[in-house]
């Protein structure tokens, strides 16, 4: 199994080099808007860049692996050491990022009350999606209920104040309590409601607002809710793209993956930094909103070897080319009115 999903990754990664070189990913969007709506004066293009900070969260039901924790508390290493690397870069080159992140992430410690794990949060039914599979026992059996000190893989104040104290003025979004599956037919008003209001009470403590939304593993869902509780945009993943922002009827604004940040199988150091940079190149040519996005437990190499190449050649582009958080982007939409 393993093997075969090698060879999967490796086949997929050169097909989209062959697309690449054709012109066909990202795919570039025509549209007859004038670009002016978007993108603001002097520049021709904009970026995004965001991070899913999930830790261990995100992985605890995955159907990708033989042991789920062990494939969670190693990425929650990766993490951590991944982290502060990333905020040096940020710093260096100036280059803000939206950190979309778990809101168990926030505590420092948490227990149970009754034996129960996180009562005021409602529970999922027994559901399975394409990445993972939740059938038995409790949504929160995996929470060790004890602090950062003795499990770290499962709260990181720490990371968030690393984050806030940084600085660039980084963004920290909302990627729901315990990175549940959002999609209306899974999950209920009512436990959206309670994750989502559990992660305001605690950015509250942080004198945090969160806007910005990520919804796990791309489950969109209860766009309504989101804009009833303040939230003024989310990211999608439907296809590689460089585009404009669209404004849906809940009134928030939907931004579209261009590419993430991701070490390939088969591509060369400097493939990698040449296919970031070239979709630099063509945001700008064609004046368009770039969405990059990674998960902070991203190979080290990439880390160390691709990002300040990428993060440098978008300095580099500064004049052409402005790197904005989501909120920042969103208010600058609606100032304009578009």
């Amino acid at each position: 199994m393993l093997y075969r999903r090698k060879i999967y990754r490796y086949t997929k990664s050169q097909l989209s080099k062959l697309k690449f070189a054709l012109g066909l990913n990202p795919k570039v969007e025509k549209s007859g808007e004038n670009y002016e709506k978007f993108i603001p004066n002097p520049y021709k293009a904009v970026c995004l860049i965001s991070a899913d900070l999930e830790m261990a969260w995100a992985f605890r039901w995955s159907k990708s692996a033989n042991n789920p924790i062990v494939l969670a508390e190693k990425n929650s290493i990766l993490t951590r050491n991944n982290v502060p690397l990333i905020l040096k870069l940020s710093e260096q080159f100036n280059i803000p990022i939206t950190w979309a992140t778990v809101g168990h992430l926030f505590l420092e410690s948490c227990e149970k009350v009754n034996n129960v794990a996180h009562p005021d949060i409602k529970r999922l039914p027994y559901f399975e999606n394409t990445n993972w599979k939740y059938e038995s026992g409790d949504w929160f059996d995996s929470d060790p209920c004890t602090n950062y000190y003795k499990n770290p893989a499962w709260y990181a104040p720490d990371l968030l104040k690393m984050i806030i104290e940084n600085p660039v003025k980084h963004e920290i979004g909302c990627h729901t309590f315990s990175h549940i599956d959002c999609s209306d037919s899974i999950c209920s008003k009512e436990v959206f409601a309670s994750e989502i209001n559990k992660c305001k009470k605690l950015a509250n403590e942080y004198d945090i607002e969160l806007k910005s939304f990520v919804h796990p593993g791309f489950y969109i869902g209860h766009l309504d809710d989101l804009a009833e509780f303040g939230f003024t945009s989310y990211r999608t993943n439907y296809a590689n793209e460089l585009t404009f922002p669209r404004k849906n009827t809940s009134g928030l604004w939907e931004f579209r993956n261009t590419m993430e940040f991701s070490w390939r199988d088969g591509w060369s150091v400097n493939y990698h930094i040449k296919r970031y940079k070239t979709i630099i190149d063509r945001a700008i040519k064609y004046h368009k909103v770039c969405v990059f996005w990674f998960h902070p437990s991203l190979n080290p190499e990439f880390v160390t070897k691709v990002m300040p190449e990428v993060f440098a050649y978008l300095q580099s582009k500064s004049e052409e080319i402005i790197c904005l958080t989501h909120y920042d982007y969103t208010k600058l939409l609606d100032s304009k009115g578009t």
